[in-house]
């Protein structure tokens, strides 16, 4: 695991994906960035690679990461994405094995591996318990869990998350250092309390801020929410 990264719970991921590129992409983040300090949550922002060394140099307090990385040495690879570019143009990390860039078991080990040669943070997504257990033996710095068949859907029933805690407890159990981030079918600020009372240390969105007609609106009321809720679970814990 990358030890110099260290991110303090309660935080939340943003994920532009391909919806919003060039100067909609840093308005975005720099918005995310005065959130985060307002409400003291990390907040790690995932826009295109070629908006990441604008963005990176603009920002001061919201960590920026990649959308994918490959797990290449440096030499022949055209078309991927090279770990060592990612460092040079300011990324803090990346995101790896989403439902939309799915990567094998074996890829995953060997591009966590590069991200800690080169001092690259590690979110690596996992659809359900038995792939998020075989993703903690390697050791990521956290892990997001959301289940592929929710992801864009909005879900009005919290009984849907009951998995949480399984997961948390036995992602813990193998590695105590990881993170582990719940999410898909973010919608609201109440989704956002209701999946951080059930036990998560973070959760996060895309098309819940993205395709509000107010983003910024949508992503504050999301963070107030994020750290109203923490604060209470910590309170009664």
């Amino acid at each position: 695991m990358y030890k110099a990264f260290k991110i303090k719970p309660p935080f939340f991921e943003l994920g532009p994906k391909a919806y919003l590129y060039g100067e909609a992409s840093l308005k975005l983040a720099l918005e995310a960035d005065r959130i985060a300090q307002k409400y003291n949550v990390n907040i790690i922002y995932t826009p295109q690679y070629v908006d990441i060394p604008v963005i990176a140099r603009e920002v001061k307090y919201i960590n920026i990461f990649a959308q994918h990385m490959d797990p290449i040495e440096i030499g022949r690879g055209i078309g991927s994405v090279l770990p060592e570019s990612l460092k040079a143009a300011g990324a803090t990390g990346t995101l790896l094995n989403h439902a939309e860039k799915k990567m094998t078991l074996s890829d995953i080990l060997k591009a966590i591996k590069r991200a800690d040669e080169v001092g690259l943070a590690t979110i690596v997504c996992a659809d359900n318990l038995t792939e998020a257990l075989s993703i903690a033996q390697m050791h990521p710095n956290i892990i997001l869990a959301e289940p592929e068949s929710q992801i864009g859907k909005q879900q009005n029933d919290i009984s849907s998350r009951n998995y949480i805690k399984e997961i948390n407890e036995k992602v813990k159990a193998i590695d105590p250092d990881i993170h582990i981030l719940h999410s898909a079918g973010i919608y609201s600020g109440k989704d956002v309390y209701d999946i951080i009372s059930l036990g998560a240390e973070a959760t996060g969105c895309t098309s819940g801020v993205i395709k509000a007609d107010d983003p910024v609106k949508v992503l504050e009321e999301m963070i107030f929410s994020l750290r109203k809720a923490w604060d209470e679970l910590m309170n009664i814990l």
